[in-house]
């Protein structure tokens, strides 16, 4: 059977925090004007998030990892300056270090209307930001078949892009702390495996139908196709501090969806694993980020993180040389070497409590290594 090749296409989705310059901590109402101020400047591109402390950005439609990166140099500089005018500044973290999320108030908007009423107290606890990629594959049965295959790669994904280890003050020995607040709504998690894009469909109508949720979009799995684009969109992971890691984490997500249309071009697929245990991967992930290393389910046994990056770029070799984004995928290497944001997060800490500083001061630190590198 010949297959046409999907467009690969991809846009980025990042969600910041608004932290006050002086205080380091969390804005607790929108100042009036910003979020105009924020949509004369970049139009459809940025919209409010539940609580009024988020903002969200999201790219054009990106043919290449190198319009992508144009993009979101644009987006994050329009933010901060715009910030910045309110003396507010963005960081690209999935937690604030110290914010109390009781303090925060939710944007008055149908949607996050309903949601309050609907989920409770659940969701006043979403103090957290996410990053989110799409990737475009134009045949819907095309689109399910590599979505039940791309679950065995996500903690491998979110293992790179942690940066969630405070909550509330507190260290939760956590690389990514984001995903135990968010897998307390409903329909999170790893995604469920379909038999074809109408089984997806007729699933997910249950419960529109029985009146639960209006759409897709009220689905919050790890993996998903998407409710409004022909694109499967990755969810997953935490939003990385630096600009760099977002583009080497989308790149790799957009080569590894490739190699495995080339597999099916070929008559071949990727194992598919129960799970169970891809789920125990995910939380290594979130535990532990790159430190302990993932479960390798073919020789089982748990391998170094760092040799299983060197294993998914030979993998996606070919693809990356296609797309041109080989420097990209390449520097996942050095996050590697450099750690995540939630890394860099604790060895400030880490540094300023040896320098004799309070906790209350050391955390502050890291709002500024956030600060500081979410513009960078």
């Amino acid at each position: 059977m010949a297959y046409s090749e999907p467009s690969f296409t991809l846009g980025i989705e990042e969600e910041y925090l608004l932290v006050n310059k002086e205080t380091r901590d969390l804005v607790r109402e929108t100042p009036e004007g910003l979020m105009e101020a924020c949509s004369d400047a970049l139009e459809d591109q940025v919209s409010p998030e539940f609580l009024q402390c988020q903002i969200e950005v999201g790219t054009r439609v990106c043919k290449t990892l190198a319009e992508a990166r144009s993009e979101l140099t644009m987006l994050r500089s329009s933010i901060a300056d715009v910030a910045g005018r309110f003396g507010l500044a963005p960081i690209a973290a999935s937690t604030h270090p110290f914010a109390n999320w009781k303090d925060q108030h939710h944007t008055h908007k149908e949607r996050y209307d309903t949601l309050a009423r609907d989920l409770g107290g659940v969701v006043r606890r979403m103090l957290i930001c996410g990053m989110h990629v799409h990737v475009c594959i134009d045949d819907e049965d095309m689109r399910i078949d590599i979505h039940n295959q791309l679950s065995y790669f996500l903690p491998h994904l979110l293992a790179l892009s942690t940066s969630s280890p405070f909550w509330q003050g507190q260290d939760m020995q956590l690389n990514s702390y984001r995903l135990v607040v968010f897998d307390a709504l409903p329909r999170t998690g790893l995604p469920p495996q379909f038999g074809s894009f109408g089984e997806f469909e007729r699933t997910a109508n249950v419960l529109v139908q029985a009146g639960l949720i209006e759409d897709t979009t009220k689905i919050w799995w790890d993996l998903r196709p998407s409710a409004r684009f022909p694109t499967l969109e990755m969810r997953v992971c935490d939003v990385p501090t630096r600009l760099n890691d977002t583009l080497a984490i989308a790149a790799l997500y957009v080569c590894i969806a490739r190699m495995l249309y080339r597999l099916r071009r070929n008559n071949q697929r990727w194992r598919q694993y129960p799970n169970f245990l891809i789920d125990e991967n995910r939380w290594r992930a979130q535990r532990y980020g790159m430190d302990e290393g993932l479960i390798d389910f073919g020789i089982g046994r748990v391998v170094p993180f760092a040799d299983l990056v060197e294993e998914v770029i030979d993998l996606v070799r070919e693809d990356a040389e296609a797309m041109g984004c080989m420097a990209e995928v390449e520097h996942v290497r050095q996050i590697v070497k450099d750690g995540t944001s939630a890394d860099r997060q604790r060895r400030v800490y880490t540094e300023a409590i040896a320098k004799g500083a309070e906790a209350d001061e050391a955390l502050k630190a890291v709002v500024d290594l956030l600060m500081e590198e979410t513009v960078a």
